[in-house]
C-alpha cells in the first residue's frame, strides 16, 4: 500500500461517526411553528390558561388550562373520562406561554437522553416529539376522574411537562406549573385580561356591600386555604395529587 494512503478499515470508523453526527443534527432539527393565532385559536407549542367559572371569580390566580400540540389545537383535561381537544372547553384561551421545544429531551432510545434523568425519564414515559408526549399524556388520563383538588388541568400539564423533561426537570407538578403560566405567561389582549378580572372585582364590591369587610377577610382565607391544600398535597402527599 502506497505512504500515506487510508485503508477501508480506516476509514469506517470516520464514516460511522460522520453518520451519527448526522443522524443527530437531523434528530434536533424542528419543524419550524406557524405564527399564534388567536383569532383562531392556534398556540402552537405553548401552555394556555382560561379563567375557571365561579373558581377564578373567588380566587383569580386559579383557572382552567392546557398545552397545545405543534399545530396550535389546544388539549386539555377538562372531565372525568374526557380529553378535550382543540378548545379549552371553559372559555377562549386568555393567558398564554410557547415554551422551546430544543428545552425538552426527545431520546430516540435509552443511550440518546440529552436530560440528566436518563432512565427515569424512559420509566415515566419519555417522548420522541412534542405531540407524542402530549398523545401519551391523553392515554394516560383519558380514564381518570377529574377532582378540583386531587386531580384536574393542572395535573395533565405537569404529567406532559414531566415526559417533555422541559427544563431538564421531571418535578413539574401543579404548583410550579401554576407558577409558571401566572409570572410568564403572556395575556393575548386587554379583553383577555377584564374578562379574567372584572368578575373577581364585582364579586368584592358585592360583598363588601352586602356584609363589608369581613367578606374581604374571608375571601382572602379562602384562597390562603386553597394555596395551602395545593402547596401541602404536592410537597407532603405526592401520592395524593396526580401528576
Amino acid at each position: 500500500m502506497p505512504t500515506g494512503a487510508l485503508s477501508l478499515m480506516d476509514l469506517e470508523p470516520a464514516y460511522k461517526m460522520e453518520s451519527i453526527r448526522a443522524v443527530q443534527d437531523i434528530q434536533h432539527e424542528f419543524w419550524p411553528l406557524d405564527e399564534i393565532n388567536p383569532e383562531n385559536t392556534k398556540f402552537p407549542c405553548c401552555l394556555v390558561w382560561t379563567p375557571l367559572p365561579v373558581v377564578s371569580w373567588l380566587a383569580p390566580f386559579i383557572g382552567h388550562v392546557g398545552i397545545c400540540t405543534e399545530d396550535g389545537s389546544a388539549v386539555a383535561f377538562s372531565g372525568s373520562n374526557f380529553i378535550n381537544v382543540d378548545d379549552c372547553a371553559l372559555g377562549s384561551v386568555a393567558k398564554y406561554l410557547q415554551l422551546d421545544r430544543k428545552q425538552c429531551c426527545f431520546p430516540r432510545n435509552l443511550a440518546a437522553h440529552t436530560c440528566k434523568h436518563g432512565y427515569k425519564h424512559s420509566e415515566f414515559g419519555s417522548a420522541t416529539t412534542w405531540d407524542d408526549a402530549i398523545q401519551s399524556s391523553v392515554r394516560h388520563f383519558e380514564h381518570k376522574s377529574y377532582n378540583l383538588f386531587t386531580c384536574n388541568s393542572y395535573s395533565f400539564l405537569a404529567n406532559c411537562l414531566n415526559r417533555l423533561c422541559f427544563g431538564g426537570s421531571m418535578d413539574w407538578n401543579m404548583i410550579n406549573v401554576g407558577v409558571l403560566l401566572l409570572f410568564k405567561g403572556h395575556w393575548v389582549d386587554n379583553i383577555s385580561i377584564l374578562r379574567s378580572f372584572s368578575p373577581f372585582i364585582l364579586v368584592v364590591c358585592f360583598g363588601i356591600f352586602m356584609v363589608g369587610w369581613p367578606f374581604l377577610v374571608a375571601l382572602l382565607s379562602f384562597s390562603l386555604i386553597l394555596l395551602a391544600w395545593f402547596v401541602f398535597g404536592t410537597y407532603c402527599l405526592k401520592n395524593l395529587l396526580d401528576s
